[in-house]
Formats: structure tokens, C-alpha cells, sequence
């Protein structure tokens, strides 16, 4: 517990580091393709002042893009290291080289991992009446810190709500009157070998690791409006190997979780279904895939080139109703994945149930429609806010949590390592509660 708290505590002040020597270069690590965006920030204190959303707008510009396909992860993790390191080095190399700039510092995200989530809270007398850091450190560090397991690490821990005496909702506590002070704390544990693997490849390529992040944290940083981070709503990240699902309220993410499907194996379905090489079933599914057929659709032919030589094979039609009977059912069992992930989270407790679908694989047509109806919800697709400079070609959904990762190293939360907690009071430990404040304090 204490070395990760230290590690963390290390990437953080590195971040600062590379922030005020003004460049920091952030990393996708997907499953489809790796992303490397390089931001220049443009002077001031990166970690003071008014940390929102959308006040991260001027402090940054990107200066250099890149992407490559995605080598040697499978569901989100690093499964052939040289691979992936090749793929990690191109894509950080091509995005230098537009920005025509050294980068030496990354902040890397990435799904899978399998995260769970805890809700935890603690809270402490208050000895002077007057909340102070101190006393913030002392209510995190009161925090029951349950039995996560050997072989796991804690990658997110953020206080998402304080309460002084009777009054709950509280952001930021500091300076007010009180005598007791309680807080709830959002901590998401993940596979402990899927972030050394992915610290020892960005190592092995020369570069510092600042930081790391969930993409279904960072997707829903980057696809949800401002009033939908507030008032409560879920992110659906649909990648290449993996659903990163996160649920955000009053700005904070208060539950993670991610399902070992993504993009790739509607893929591998049509591979198989059509007979046809991967390669030609992804270029299909991006010209004619979709998920609700019409009439129309028995008569729209799609042509199978092939390249085996037997001239009737690679001469074949399908319909486009062939092609969509063959990726409807793998995206409806994603989606009933996702739903029970929401049951188990308790999301029909928040006042406002907004479902929204970003990543790469939400732009299937008619996907929202055939979402609304298996999450019984209300479905929009999310596209990641504009920041300065980003280039045309990743303003689209599948570069949701890349430029996340961007508002993330501009103005991250508060995390539990940002304190200064006493070694004597790392948390104690005691049994999970994971959802039980939705219905307490909202």
C-alpha cells in the first residue's frame, strides 16, 4: 500500500516537473491502435486555479499527433512487449516529429485491466473548528480501505464528496467551520501486471512515465457535458479489445468496470462468418456494417475480393442484411454485458440515467437506437470535446480517451497521494461498500 501511494505520489511530482518545463506527451494504449499526442502548455501554475473541465481549455494546445495500429495487446493488455514497445515508439516518434520537439515525460492510459470499484468513507473530529489540509489528510487516511486482494493496485483514489457536520456535497472543505468532518472516497483497483507491463514498455522506450489513468475514466472526462458529469450519467468507451463503462456524478467518477469485448470481435465474427481475411472483414464492417436491418438491405450487395486463387471464392456477394445478422448479436452481447455491469453498479439510483456511447466502436449506424433499447435508457453518441490544436483527423469518438488523457494531465483531481498522509494512518481495512451513498447522500 505504502510503496504504491509513494509510486503514485512520484508520477505526480514528475508530472508537475515536465508540466513547468512546458511539454508532456500523452499515450493511448489500445487494443486497435496506439495514440500519441504531444501538448505544449503555454506557462502559468498547470495545478492551480480553477480546475474544471473546461477551464483546462486554455491552459494547453496539442503540437503533435500521431497514431499507429496497435500491435501486441489483446483486450487492452500488453500481451507481446517487443511488439507493443515498436508500436509505442513509432507512434511517439511520428507525433515528436510534427511537434518538432523532444518529449521526454508520458502519461499513459489504457482499458481492461479488469477494474473494480469501491465506495469508501471515513470521518475524524475536527481538533481547531477550522478545516485545514491536515484535517483532509486525516479524514482520507480514516478511510476503510477494504481487502482488494494480493496482485492488484490501486490506480484511482479520489475523495468525490465531503460533509461537515450536517451539511454533505461539499467539494472542497477547506477553510470552513465544523466540528465533524466525513468524506466518501472512489478508489478503482486494477490488475497489478497490466500497469507494470505497460510502466516497463514505456521505460523500455526511453520515456518517463508521469502518470497513469483508466480510459473509461478519461472517455468520460472527455464525451460528457459538463451538466452530464454533474447530474449523473454513464460512458461507454467502445474499444478494439475491451467496453470501458465508468459512472460520473457531481464531476467525479463514482464507479468503474470494463468488459473483455470490444470492436475487434465483431471483427473476428465476420472473419469467420464471411470466410474472409481479417483485414477485409474490418474494411467491410467500416463501409456497410450496421446493426438494424431494412427491406433495402437484401438487395444492397457487398463484393468479397479474395486473394486465394479459387476464382469462385474471391468472386463472391453477400447482402448487406448477411453482414448485419453476423455483427448484430455479438454487439447486442456486449450491450447486455454493459447493462448488468449498470444493475450491479446501482445506476437506477441516479437522478438522471444519460448513457453515453464514445470510443472507436460506437460510430456502427444504428448502434444508439439498438443501445436505448437494451440499456433501457436514454442514448446519445459522444464525440470528445475540442482542444486547441488537435487535428481534424482525432476529433472523432475513437479518440475519446486520448483526448481525455490531455484535460487529465492539465487539471487532474485530487487524488488520496496528493495529501500528505501521515505513514501511521494509512487506511485500516474493512468490508466493501460499493454503491451505498448513491441512496444515502443524493
Amino acid at each position: 500500500m505504502i510503496e504504491l501511494y509513494e509510486s503514485q505520489r512520484a508520477m505526480r511530482n514528475m508530472r508537475k516537473a515536465a508540466m513547468q518545463r512546458g511539454v508532456v506527451a500523452v499515450l493511448d494504449v489500445g487494443t486497435s491502435k496506439i495514440a500519441c499526442l504531444v501538448l505544449r502548455f503555454d506557462g502559468g501554475d498547470p495545478a492551480g486555479g480553477d480546475v474544471g473541465s473546461m477551464a483546462g481549455q486554455a491552459g494547453f494546445r496539442v503540437i503533435g499527433a500521431a497514431t499507429t495500429r496497435s500491435r501486441g495487446v489483446r483486450f487492452g493488455e500488453i500481451e507481446a512487449m517487443a511488439e507493443t514497445e515498436r508500436a509505442i515508439r513509432t507512434a511517439v516518434q511520428a507525433a515528436q516529429k510534427m511537434a518538432n520537439i523532444r518529449v521526454d515525460h508520458v502519461i499513459a492510459c489504457f482499458s481492461g485491466a479488469e477494474p473494480r470499484s469501491y465506495g469508501l468513507a471515513g470521518e475524524v473530529d475536527l481538533e481547531g473548528h477550522v478545516v485545514t489540509e491536515q484535517d483532509v489528510s486525516r479524514v482520507l487516511s480514516a478511510c476503510d480501505v477494504p481487502e482488494y486482494g494480493a496482485g492488484r493496485e490501486v490506480l484511482h483514489a479520489q475523495p468525490v464528496n465531503f460533509a461537515l457536520d450536517h451539511r454533505s456535497g461539499l467539494i472542497d472543505p477547506r477553510g470552513q467551520m465544523g466540528q465533524r468532518l466525513a468524506t466518501d472516497m472512489h478508489m478503482v483497483t486494477i490488475d497489478a501486471a497490466a500497469v507494470q507491463n505497460l510502466a516497463h514498455c514505456v521505460r523500455r522506450c526511453d520515456l518517463e512515465l508521469a502518470g497513469i489513468a483508466s480510459s473509461a475514466y478519461v472517455s468520460g472526462v472527455s464525451a460528457l457535458v459538463e451538466d452530464e458529469q454533474e447530474l449523473g450519467a454513464a460512458c461507454i468507451d467502445l474499444g478494439g479489445g475491451s467496453t470501458g463503462l465508468s459512472i460520473f456524478m457531481r464531476k467525479h467518477m463514482i464507479y468503474a468496470d470494463a468488459v473483455r469485448m470490444g470492436g475487434e470481435h465483431v471483427t473476428s465474427d465476420i472473419s469467420m462468418g464471411l470466410q474472409v481475411p481479417v483485414s477485409t472483414a474490418e474494411r467491410i464492417k467500416t463501409f456497410y456494417g450496421g446493426v438494424v436491418a431494412t427491406g433495402m438491405d437484401d438487395r444492397e450487395m457487398i463484393d468479397l475480393e479474395g486473394e486465394t486463387g479459387d476464382w469462385e471464392h474471391d468472386r463472391r456477394q453477400v447482402s448487406r442484411a448477411e453482414l448485419i445478422g453476423i455483427m448484430r448479436p455479438r454487439v447486442e452481447e456486449i450491450l447486455e454485458e454493459v447493462r448488468a455491469r449498470l444493475d450491479a453498479a446501482g445506476f437506477e439510483h441516479l437522478p438522471s440515467q444519460q448513457i453515453v456511447l464514445t470510443g472507436g466502436g460506437s460510430q456502427i449506424p444504428g448502434l444508439d437506437g439498438l443501445a436505448s433499447k437494451i440499456l433501457g435508457q436514454q442514448v446519445r453518441l459522444g464525440r470528445p470535446l475540442r482542444v486547441h490544436g488537435l487535428p481534424q483527423a482525432a476529433t472523432g469518438p475513437g479518440f475519446a480517451s486520448a483526448v481525455g488523457m490531455c484535460l487529465f494531465a492539465a487539471h487532474p483531481q485530487d487524488e488520496w497521494w496528493d495529501f500528505e498522509i501521515p505513514v501511521d494512518k494509512y487506511p485500516a481495512r474493512s468490508l466493501r461498500r460499493a454503491v451505498k451513498w448513491f441512496k444515502d447522500n443524493w
